[in-house]
């Protein structure tokens, strides 16, 4: 098919366009841990599609799902009407939250469910009379999508450098990844917690604390290459948020669905934020949907503070709570409870952390960070080629050795659906043990031959 196929007209996203259309990689099918390439080869999915296929792929009653609401009624709109489906979908979320997370607002993704929370931070503190904060505080390295919102309070500056001034009223938090200190750790990292701090004694001295709306952070950075809040870190920043009347908002776009083996970030850490937004999981991506988790109170704001009868937020989508998504996350909720499989990826982050860390001493490995199924490989750069070595990891796990991985930099991030078995996990950090071996063989053999 590659040869056949027009590549053309398709401008790809956070793609080296050029370089991608010159050999396609093309996924034509998936099934469970499984892609099939347009040229049958299986290629084991480490990275959960791109985070968030948790449940393995067309997972039957996922499928069956949206097979049968398409069927039935392929769309009707949320503005001032409803579905079923979608106050289902509502409520089978709620189940799963932390304790006080009670309302949901639906959007597409997971960008759109970062400038909704934002949004709705903003008219929170308006709604209660609090119309002086305005300023939104994200996290160095931090992604949020790719919304004005979330290149805005995100830290990645290729995401933003050519789109010019985004929003007003931005400052960021130093990230937390300290390798220095903490090189391999197993787990959460013993140090840095300290960091947090910086939110009082710098942001907010700095700033006024009464002007400032919300943080928002992901309990961990993952586009960015998998970097662990310290012991303690999290906790610190709810109780400055809590003293200053603060929102704290998580980014579990990645994090939530089982990723750390619990439904939330927010359960694993025992820290419960005001909101939290997710996606990607959220329908096993079958269908695109995200969603903002809210705190009743925030909520009830909104209702109290408008006339009766009136819109109490100006905000929403054309798609919101559409009803092939509602099937879908109702659909992909059940299967997680169904299967344990929040349960089985906490059962399986201990094999996973072992052979994670199977990888140290070996050739350019300088750092290696895990917690539950997730784990960053930091390596060392090529001089003068700036994420080179982790690129050619990445294509020949593809083309070689049948493994799908993805890299940032020149580091390699795992986020395999959670259904992965030992084998498979031996399977791809051996396969990725193997090529790096062999990096270091072919560099020898250049520098005898030079």
């Amino acid at each position: 098919m590659a040869n056949t196929l027009d590549t053309s007209h398709f401008w790809m996203p956070f793609t080296a366009n050029r370089q991608f259309k010159t050999k396609p990689r093309l996924l034509a099918a998936a099934s469970g841990m499984y892609y099939t390439t347009d040229d049958g080869r299986k290629i084991l999915d480490g990275t959960a599609g791109l985070w968030c296929v948790n449940a393995g792929h067309c997972h039957p009653k996922i499928t069956q799902a949206i097979q049968q609401q398409a069927a039935t009624m392929d769309f009707a709109p949320t503005f001032q009407m409803g579905h079923p489906k979608v106050f289902e979908a509502a409520s089978a979320l709620v189940a799963i939250a932390p304790e006080g997370l009670n309302r949901v607002f639906f959007c597409n993704d997971g960008s759109e469910s970062v400038d909704s929370a934002l949004k709705i931070a903003l008219a929170y503190h308006r709604m209660r009379g609090d119309g002086l904060r305005t300023r939104l505080i994200g996290r160095e390295r931090g992604y949020h999508g790719v919304g004005f919102g979330g290149i805005a309070v995100g830290g990645i500056a290729g995401n933003r450098k050519h789109f010019g001034p985004t929003l007003a009223g931005i400052d960021h938090l130093r990230h937390p990844l300290d390798i220095t200190r903490n090189a391999f750790s197993k787990g959460l990292p013993e140090h840095g917690a300290e960091i947090a701090d910086e939110l009082e004694q710098r942001l907010l001295a700095l700033h006024d604390p009464a002007t400032v709306a919300a943080v928002i952070v992901e309990p961990i950075q993952g586009s960015t290459g998998v970097i662990l809040p310290p012991k303690g870190y999290l906790q610190k920043l709810r109780t400055i948020c809590d003293k200053y009347g603060i929102l704290l908002i998580f980014d579990e776009v990645i994090t939530g669905f089982g990723r750390l083996g619990s439904a939330f970030a927010a359960d694993y850490f025992g820290v419960v934020p005001d909101m939290i937004t997710c996606a990607k999981g959220l329908t096993n991506a079958a269908v695109p949907m995200g969603a903002v988790i809210v705190r009743q109170d925030i909520h009830d704001t909104f209702m109290d503070a408008a006339p009766e009868n009136a819109i109490e937020f100006f905000h929403g989508y054309t798609y919101t709570g559409h009803p092939l998504a509602a099937a879908a996350c109702i659909a992909t909720i059940d299967v997680y409870k169904e299967e344990g499989l929040f349960d089985r990826a906490a059962a399986m982050a201990p094999y996973f952390e072992q052979a994670a860390h199977s990888l140290k001493g070996l050739p350019y490995v300088k750092d290696v960070r895990n917690l539950g199924l997730v784990c960053g490989i930091e390596l060392e750069s090529i001089p003068g080629k700036p994420t080179a070595r982790a690129f050619d990891v990445f294509e020949k796990c593809f083309w070689d050795k049948g493994v799908l991985i993805r890299t940032t930099g020149d580091i390699i991030a795992l986020s395999p659906p959670l259904i992965i078995d030992k084998q498979q996990i031996d399977q791809m950090f051996g396969v990725i043990a193997d090529i790096l071996k062999a990096q270091q063989a072919v560099s020898r053999t250049e520098s005898v031959v030079a």
